[in-house]
């Protein structure tokens, strides 16, 4: 579920529009407030950030708007790179609406616990909240939904959920109550968003279609690549398993960083 097969950036926006695009809004935000410094971008910052004071005020959207924007190019390489990891799959068992409403849903709903306990100057911003959200359906999915997980996947989700909660107490700098009620807002609201959802294939969805001989030839046909198919799961990648695992547990190690300000 977690091991990326497109060939191209083209054929992840068509098999995943919705992850592309949230990725493209966290790119182009960071790149007009963080990387141009421009004006317009210093005051999307502004009234972006979610500011426990700004909220008790009406700024309600302060709730949402912090989802989108990272405190530096890391922040946001990372928790991109994150949702790269982990959004397909659900994007493709959710479907898009379901998705959007998992993703913004799970955040808005630990922003709202952070605007009720934390103080009124309280400050923060950063995906992580939603990251977790996700984190949190696949929870659910280990526990009480197998038939929509392989066994794999279910070591893997254990392994990493685990390293992000311990890490969420020992790294400075965090939201941790966004890590933790974007975990359990994605928990409680799993039953509804896996109502009517399939398991994930890779090779379910359509590919573009290559045409390696003739199509107008009713008789028997000779495929010139039937020789060269690949196998389902290269193995290389069955081999280093490990250090995939590795390689994302390294993700999430910094995955937190920069969500208070």
């Amino acid at each position: 579920m977690f091991i990326r097969t497109e060939r191209s950036v083209k054929e992840f926006f068509q098999l995943y529009p919705v992850v592309t695009i949230i990725v493209g809004i966290n790119i182009f935000l960071w790149f007009i407030i963080d990387f141009l410094n421009l004006q317009i971008g210093q005051y999307i910052q502004f009234f972006g950030v979610g500011i426990n004071a700004g909220i008790a005020q009406g700024e309600w959207w302060r709730i949402f708007t912090p989802i989108f924007l990272h405190a530096g190019v890391l922040h946001m390489l990372f928790n991109s790179f994150s949702l790269v990891l982990f959004g397909p799959a659900l994007e493709q068992m959710l479907g898009k609406i379901k998705f959007i409403l998992a993703y913004v849903g799970t955040a808005a709903t630990a922003n709202i616990v952070i605007y009720f306990i934390e103080s009124p100057t309280y400050a923060h911003l950063g995906a992580s909240g939603a990251v977790f959200g996700l984190f949190g359906i696949y929870v659910y999915m280990v526990i009480f939904r197998k038939d929509l997980i392989d066994q794999s996947s279910s070591q893997i989700i254990g392994v990493i959920v685990a390293i992000a909660l311990v890490m969420t107490f020992l790294r400075g700098n965090i939201s941790v109550l966004g890590h933790l009620f974007g975990i359990f807002s994605g928990f409680i609201y799993a039953p509804l968003l896996l109502a009517g959802a399939r398991s994930y294939s890779p090779w379910a969805q359509p590919r573009p279609r290559k045409r390696t001989y003739a199509d107008d030839d009713d008789g028997p046909q000779f495929d010139p690549n039937r020789w060269n198919r690949k196998k389902k799961i290269p193995e290389g990648i069955r081999k280093n398993k490990l250090w995939i695992i590795v390689g994302i547990i390294a993700v999430l190690w910094l995955l937190g960083q920069a969500n208070i300000l």
